[in-house]
């Protein structure tokens, strides 16, 4: 494997661990080159057919685990939220896309699962992600949303 810090092709396996899904071998490497020897996280997932995100505007682009995890990652700024459980949002959202869509999914499911996996984990990162998402245009559309959240939150609360 090689070290995405000096290009080396060698490296050693420190750690191998199944992900907490079961989906994927987690493997903790260290660069071989004695002159750099810093340590990365590879992943070894089983090869699968690509999946169609399909756009608003009707453009296709491959799924992107990578750019999944970076939204929700941003979104969670900041946040008491580890980056363990993260990947695991992450994991759980493209399993269920792949279980219910075999090519393509619309950017709008997409969104919408994100959106519902945070509302359970963090409400600001949901609020977060809601706004850029939804493209909230005024303060009082955004206070909607918070006030929703906040019923809700009451509602669970209360049974």
């Amino acid at each position: 494997m090689r070290c995405p810090y000096c290009q080396s092709e060698n490296s050693r396996v420190l750690e191998s661990r199944m992900s907490e899904d079961g989906t994927a071998i987690r493997r903790r490497r260290e660069c071989a080159n004695d002159e750099c020897a810093r340590r990365f996280t590879t992943y070894e997932r089983v090869e699968q057919r690509p999946l169609m995100v399909v756009k608003k505007n009707a453009e296709r682009e491959q799924f992107s685990t990578e750019k999944l995890y970076r939204g929700i990652l941003k979104a969670c700024e900041k946040r008491p939220i580890s980056t363990a459980q993260v990947e695991v949002v992450v994991a759980e959202i493209e399993r269920d896309l792949r279980l219910e869509y075999e090519r393509e999914v619309p950017s709008s499911v997409v969104g919408e699962r994100v959106m519902e996996a945070l509302k359970q984990l963090d409400g600001v990162a949901y609020v977060r992600f809601a706004s850029v998402y939804r493209e909230f245009r005024d303060v009082a559309t955004l206070a909607q949303e918070v006030l929703s959240l906040l019923s809700e939150s009451s509602d669970k609360n209360r049974n």
